[in-house]
C-alpha cells in the first residue's frame, strides 16, 4: 500500500499539484461499555479503515476520502478535481509554512492493550464500581469505560513518511440525587493521569474505589446543603472545573483559525485579534499557559500532527502576556500576511483530524497552566478571607467570541477567614474572560497540578470530536460573581 501511495502522490504532483499528502488508517477501533444502575446498558465496538487525501492546486485545497482501497487512484483524482474547482473561487491563496522532511514514528506509551483485556474483566470492574456507588441518597448511578486505538501512516509530496500508533483509555463514574425540592444534582469522577502510560493499567480499581466513595459522600452533603449565595467572592477552582475554564477561554480562544474567522458559522470566533500578540495582557503575571503536545500520558500528545510537523511545547501566555496561538502550517502564513508582521515563525504542530474522512484543522493539544508558588490547596484556602472552592463541570455557556462565560459547577465549599465553613449546592460563577484572568491571585504548586482528560471536544463543520488533556493547578480568582 505504501508503494501505491507514493506512486499516486508522484502522479498527482506531476499533474500540476503543488502539494499532496495522504493519511492512511490501516485501522481505527473503539470500544465503549456503560453500566447504569447495575445494568450493563451498552457494550459497543467499532472498527474502520481508509485514507484521506489532500491536494493543493493553485492556492486551493481539494480533499477526498474513502474506505474502499480497491481503487486508490480514484481517491487521489477526486481530491485533485476538488482542488481544481476550488482554485476557481479561492480568495486567499493557501501558503504552507516550511517544515522538516521526516521519516519518523510515534507510539503512545501503553503497557496493556485494552482491546486484549477480556470483556468479563472490564465488566467486573464496572460492577465493582457500581456496588460502591449504590448507596443511600443516590438516585441514579453510572460507570463507563472507553477505549480507542488507531494506526496512522502519513505520506506527503515533500518526502515525509510518519507512522503513529495511538492508544487511549477513558473512564468515569457519576452519581445523581434529588434534593428536598426535587432538583437533581450530580457528582462525577473522571480518570486523570499523573503517570507515564495510557493503557489498561491506567484503570486503578483502588483509586476509582476511593473516589467512588468520595463522590457519594459529597453528593449527600450537597443534597442537604443550602443554595450558593449570590455575591462576589474569591473563587478557588479545583482541576475538575479549572480544566474547563482553561479549555473554553484559553484553548478555543487561541486556535488561530478561529482568530482568523473560520469558525464563525458554527461555534463562534475569538475576541483575540492579530494586533494582540505580544501586547495583550490576557491575565495576571501569575498566568503562564502553554500548548504542550509533549506530555507522555495525554491524548493531546500525538508525536506528529497531520501536517507532518513534530509535536511541540509552545508558550501561549507568558506571565500574563499573549505571545502565541494554536497553529498549523496554513494559518500561520495567512496570519503573518494579514498582520503585516512576523507573528509566527512556523507551525505549532497542532493541525489534526478526528479520522481519515475529515480534513485536518487546528485543534488544541494539551493546553496547560504552569504550577505556581502559592502552595497547596490548604495553603490557598488559609490565605483566602472570603471565598468559595468549586469543583466539577455541570453546565457552561460561552460568548460567541469567548469574551465572557458562565459556568455551573457540581459542588462548592464556602471559605471564610481561611477556613471551609460549609457545603453549598448550585454553585455557579461568571465573568469577562480578560478581566477574570487578570484577577488570578494565586496559583497552586505542583502538588495541586493534575492532567484532566477530555474525550469530547467538538469543532468544525462537519463536526470533529477530538481527545486532549489539560494539565492545570488549583487557581484562585478574586472579586468574582457567584450564585447567578
Amino acid at each position: 500500500m505504501l508503494d501505491q501511495i507514493r506512486q499516486q502522490i508522484d502522479r498527482v504532483k506531476g499533474m500540476g499539484a503543488t502539494y499532496v499528502d495522504c493519511r492512511w488508517y490501516p485501522f481505527e477501533e473503539q470500544n465503549y461499555l456503560l453500566m447504569w444502575n447495575g445494568n450493563l446498558k451498552v457494550t459497543a465496538a467499532s472498527r474502520e479503515s481508509g485514507m484521506g487525501i489532500r491536494v493543493l492546486y493553485k492556492g486551493a485545497w481539494g480533499f477526498s476520502a474513502s474506505s474502499d482501497m480497491g481503487d486508490i487512484a480514484a481517491v487521489f483524482d477526486k481530491a485533485l478535481d476538488n482542488a481544481r474547482t476550488a482554485a476557481e473561487r479561492v480568495t486567499f491563496p493557501v501558503r504552507l509554512a516550511e517544515k522538516d522532511i521526516l521519516q519518523a514514528s510515534f507510539t503512545s506509551p501503553s503497557r496493556v492493550n485494552p482491546f486484549e483485556v477480556p470483556l468479563n474483566e472490564k465488566v467486573a470492574f464496572l460492577k465493582a464500581m457500581d456496588d460502591k456507588l449504590n448507596q443511600k441518597g443516590v438516585f441514579q448511578r453510572s460507570a463507563d469505560l472507553s477505549f480507542m486505538r488507531k494506526q496512522i501512516v502519513f505520506v506527503d509530496s515533500e518526502g515525509s513518511e510518519i507512522e503513529k500508533n495511538i492508544t487511549e483509555v477513558f473512564s468515569s463514574l457519576e452519581v445523581n440525587g434529588l434534593d428536598a425540592q426535587g432538583m437533581s444534582h450530580e457528582r462525577k469522577y473522571k480518570l486523570n493521569r499523573q503517570g507515564d502510560t495510557r493503557g489498561w493499567e491506567s484503570i486503578n480499581p483502588a483509586l476509582f474505589g476511593e473516589n467512588a466513595e468520595r463522590i457519594v459522600r459529597e453528593l449527600n452533603e450537597m443534597l442537604a446543603a443550602e443554595d450558593c449565595p449570590k455575591e462576589d467572592r474569591s473563587v478557588i477552582l479545583l482541576p475538575g472545573i479549572m480544566y474547563l475554564q482553561t479549555h473554553e477561554t484559553i484553548g478555543h480562544a487561541l486556535e488561530l483559525d478561529r482568530i482568523l474567522g473560520y469558525e464563525l458559522a458554527y461555534a463562534g470566533g475569538s475576541f483575540v485579534t492579530l494586533d494582540d500578540f505580544g501586547r495583550l495582557r490576557y491575565g495576571s503575571g501569575k498566568l503562564t499557559a502553554r500548548a504542550d503536545a509533549t506530555l507522555p500520558n495525554s491524548p493531546g500528545s500525538f508525536g506528529y500532527d497531520d501536517d507532518g510537523v513534530p509535536a511541540q511545547d509552545n508558550v501561549l501566555i507568558d506571565k500574563g502576556i499573549l505571545v502565541g496561538a494554536i497553529t498549523g502550517r496554513q494559518m500561520v502564513e495567512e496570519a503573518n500576511v494579514k498582520a503585516k508582521r512576523q507573528i509566527f515563525d512556523g507551525s505549532g504542530g497542532a493541525n489534526r483530524a478526528t479520522s481519515f474522512y475529515r480534513v485536518p484543522i487546528e485543534r488544541m493539544t494539551n493546553i496547560n497552566i504552569d504550577p505556581g508558588s502559592d502552595g497547596s490547596l490548604d495553603d490557598i484556602i488559609a490565605n483566602t478571607e472570603r471565598g468559595i472552592v468549586m469543583d466539577g463541570d455541570r453546565s457552561w455557556s460561552i460568548g460567541s467570541n469567548r469574551e465572557q462565560f458562565h459556568f455551573g459547577t457540581e459542588i462548592g465549599w464556602l471559605v471564610d477567614d481561611g477556613k471551609i465553613t460549609k457545603v453549598v449546592k448550585n454553585a455557579t460563577y461568571k465573568g469577562d474572560t480578560v478581566k477574570f484572568w487578570n484577577s488570578l491571585s494565586a496559583v497552586g504548586d505542583e502538588s495541586t497540578w493534575q492532567v484532566q482528560l477530555v474525550n469530547n471536544c467538538g469543532k468544525g463543520q462537519p463536526n470533529q470530536v477530538m481527545q486532549l488533556g489539560h494539565g492545570i493547578p488549583v487557581c484562585r480568582f478574586d472579586n468574582t460573581r457567584i450564585g447567578e
